[in-house]
């Protein structure tokens, strides 16, 4: 019985993929591009350049433990991932807060809410890799990268 209790928990430990058989987060996995929209903050629509952001439509980020593949912007070979609530002032590193600052006219919630958000609070997976990933949603994130938010669907 004890050769047969080893081997059953040996087998449990070789099956996990993380430590201890702990959950992998939720954020782990594939994500597409699935659009990109002119930030609000962004200049002229005149002035954006609409061809780079068509370029990532379509195209797989890759979240993993010790890596995030995918188009070369977003790659990191060694992310740090922290999760923390950000305030609608806090989202797409500052920049509605900025808009507010510079025009009081300017409500960073509505702003949130405007490209999708609900609530007062938004989940925010920081990366150590420049690039926060906004929850809309566990199967939708917002990232911004210039003058863009790209929306991403979990695969």
């Amino acid at each position: 019985m004890r050769k047969v209790s080893i081997l059953l928990a040996a087998t449990l430990v070789a099956a996990s993929d993380s430590p201890a058989g702990a959950q992998e987060p939720s954020y782990f996995g594939a994500w597409k591009f699935v659009s990109a929209v002119a930030a609000a903050w962004a200049p002229a629509p005149n002035k954006v350049d609409a061809a780079e952001a068509k370029t990532l439509v379509g195209k797989v980020v890759t979240l993993g433990p010790k890596a995030i593949t995918g188009p070369k912007t977003f790659a990191c070979k060694a992310p740090h991932y922290k999760l923390s609530d950000f305030s609608a002032d806090m989202l797409f590193e500052g920049q509605f807060g900025e808009m507010h600052d510079a025009d009081r006219s300017k409500d960073p919630l509505q702003l949130a809410h405007s490209v999708g958000f609900t609530g007062t609070s938004f989940e925010t997976l920081e990366t150590g890799c420049e690039i926060d990933w906004h929850f809309v949603d566990p199967r939708t994130a917002e990232i911004a990268l210039d003058n863009f938010i790209y929306t991403l669907k979990k695969q």
